[in-house]
């Protein structure tokens, strides 16, 4: 299969470029910073450089690269969770604008479908739920799949040793149920793991 990954430098998106890599798919991976290129080629993937917001390039690298499934791995996080606030209205951004301009770059290149990830705790009213909310719609009414994950813990995310209060799930375990969302229907697939650790 042939999978365009949009995120692929980011937590998520590395881990996913080297199992779907071990699992002998092509994956491409979109990143908006050429120093981040070669961590793509180093795991395996073929490059795309370009930022989302830039449609005209984002189609021509989705449809170049002739994608069977396009994995939506997006967001404009800070590297420290105290810094989240300060970073809410652009990663809102990335899920309504960003979110449309990679819907579009998918139907141009006649992927099958389109998977983008989401969360699974409810956020306070204001425009991230809003951005969310308008995220989740336009992947579903693509025919799409939502993945909505619990809080990520591991190596790389806001909680390296220990896991948060639930929702939660190990990156790692996210990551690998991610890969098994390849198979799943449109509509909305939950990844969390709320045992007692």
């Amino acid at each position: 299969m042939r999978i365009f990954i949009a995120g692929a430098t980011g937590v998520m998106g590395l881990r996913l470029v080297r199992l779907l890599i071990g699992d002998g798919h092509a994956v491409a991976g979109l990143t908006r910073s050429p120093e981040k290129a070669g961590l793509i080629r180093d795991a395996g993937g073929q490059p795309a450089v370009c930022d989302v917001f830039d449609t005209g390039a984002l189609t021509a690298a989705v449809t170049e690269f002739g994608p069977d499934v396009v994995i939506h791995q997006l967001t404009d996080l800070p590297d420290k969770a105290a810094d989240i606030a300060r970073f809410a209205e652009r990663n809102s951004r990335i899920r309504g604008e960003g979110t449309r301009s990679l819907l579009a770059a998918a139907a141009a290149a006649r992927a099958d479908r389109v998977i983008a990830q989401s969360i699974s705790w409810e956020l306070a009213d204001g425009p991230g739920r809003a951005a969310t909310a308008e995220h989740e719609r336009a992947v579903l009414q693509a025919g799409g799949v939502v993945v909505r994950y619990g809080q990520w813990w591991g190596p790389g995310t806001y909680y390296p040793t220990a896991p948060p209060d639930p929702p939660r799930v190990h990156v790692d375990e996210a990551a690998r149920q991610t890969v098994a969302v390849l198979g799943a229907p449109a509509g909305v697939t939950i990844v969390i793991d709320d045992r007692a650790s």
